[in-house]
């Protein structure tokens, strides 16, 4: 038994903890907002305050979620910082880095970068760090903005649904990764090739299945593979986003066994939903690229199991209803995204358990992957050290999901009536409750992040 006479500010005790070697029993320290102690269940350590979890409770870190547009300033009828990250606590999440465009201006300058910190300066209910943007035009900017503190680089090599943020050519991403390469920053890319979706049949009406034909899996892999191919030729460091076609991950696996610095991510849409099950009309479940069909979504689960994809983040990009179009059910014109920002956790762990993985995989792909991936070396497990973010996840409980009882600004949700495995039922930000019973939520305890000083 382990005993301390210096008192913590408070004390977590859990019959079930997921640490970094796992599912465990434990005692968690804290003091000054880091954990600054993991210990055996038994241990007497002394605190202000003991939050002693119920049995059918599981202690687990605080989400990190690097893919979250919060589209203000500027389109703040979209989302917004206020509601964005009340609806990150809410589902577990204590982390997101904000993606560069949607909002206006998009992040592509350090003046931008400085209005999108004031906006979010007094609106954070949960920490918030910011992608930078790769843009034509602006390919000067990028160490500046490096410096700065963003995480890394946004690119596009298709419309990005907004005019303010074009696309790189072939011969600008080669630009932009020389210069990365330079100070070794990240690129994310949006990957899907924008000849190939100019090829394929123009969308239209409420068919799914024409949407899907219009967004086809060869246009992800031609720009997977353009992507991997630069960043074998110039050592950068490369990010895939949002994978939703199966059939790239065999070029990946391949990169990454000759050395290839690419990392990989999907999204629980892609993961929960299957392109057989969507009805007519229902443009709450377009994105882009499409929800794929229910064998390219068995796919995706395996490559998570072996390590080809890193990690699992929302892609929480949001709109004001009209833009859906529910009133035509267009898929051609309506916006695409998927807002699940709040969703998350039960999302993937309804799907995990129902194929055998358990919560130690689900923390390894949506908290301790993502921070490494974005290089937060204090977020993303129950360690010492690490900031004091924690969930208490229930996982056994259950729920039909509302959008009317969802926090993010406009009632929008592919998930809307789907039951979920899993409730959270307190989220932790560095040692105080910043979601459930008992929390104050009129206080705002985020904070902005910069690289390399988390």
């Amino acid at each position: 038994m382990v005993r301390s006479t210096t008192p913590f500010d408070l004390v977590f005790r859990a019959q079930r903890l997921i640490g970094p070697q796992g599912g465990t029993s434990g005692s968690v320290g804290i003091r000054d907002g880091r954990i600054a102690a993991v210990e055996p269940l038994d241990a007497e350590l002394q605190a202000t305050r003991i939050v002693e979890l119920a049995d059918d409770e599981v202690l687990l870190p605080g989400l990190v979620d690097t893919h979250v547009h919060v589209n203000d300033p500027g389109r703040t009828e979209w989302e917004g910082f206020e509601t964005a990250t009340r609806a990150a606590a809410a589902g577990g999440v204590t982390t997101i880095v904000d993606m560069p465009l949607n909002s206006l201006p998009p992040t592509v300058d350090t003046d931008a970068l400085e209005i999108k910190r004031k906006t979010a300066r007094d609106k954070a209910h949960v920490d918030i760090g910011f992608w930078g943007g790769a843009i034509p035009g602006k390919l000067d900017e990028l160490r500046g903005l490096h410096e700065a503190g963003v995480f890394g680089f946004k690119c596009f090599l298709l419309h990005s649904g907004v005019d303010e943020f074009p696309p790189l050519d072939s011969a600008q991403l080669d630009t932009a990764l020389r210069e990365l390469a330079g100070f070794d920053a990240m690129m994310i890319v949006h990957a899907e090739d924008s000849d190939a979706i100019d090829e394929a049949p123009t969308p239209h009406g409420e068919d799914y299945g024409d949407f899907l034909a219009s967004r086809p899996k060869g246009a992800e892999n031609v720009a997977i593979a353009q992507v991997i191919e630069l960043a074998r030729r110039i050592g950068a460091r490369v990010h895939i986003l949002h994978l939703a076609s199966s059939d790239a991950l065999p070029l990946i696996a391949s990169a990454r066994a000759e050395g290839v610095r690419v990392t990989v991510e999907t999204c629980p849409h892609y993961l929960s939903f299957t392109a057989e099950e969507i009805p007519d009309g229902a443009t709450q479940f377009k994105c882009c690229p499409p929800i794929r069909e229910a064998a390219n979504r068995e796919l995706l689960w395996k490559a998570l199991a072996d390590g080809t994809i890193d990690c699992i983040v929302s892609d929480h990009s949001p709109c004001t209803p009209d833009l859906k179009r529910f009133d035509t059910g267009d898929f051609g014109v309506a916006w695409g995204g998927v807002s699940s920002l709040q969703l998350g956790l039960s999302a993937i762990w309804t799907q995990a358990r129902q194929r055998g993985y358990d919560l130690s995989d689900v923390v390894t792909w949506m908290a301790r992957k993502p921070a490494e991936l974005a290089g937060m070396r204090s977020k993303g497990s129950i360690a010492v050290g690490n900031d004091a973010d924690l969930c208490v996840f229930a996982p056994d409980d259950a729920f039909v999901v509302d959008v009317a009882k969802l926090e993010h600004r406009n009632p929008v949700s592919a998930y809307h009536g789907r039951p979920l495995a899993g409730v959270v039922r307190e989220t932790w930000l560095r040692g105080t409750q910043i979601a459930g019973d008992g929390a104050d939520t009129s206080q705002l305890h985020g904070k902005l992040l910069t690289r390399g000083e988390v």
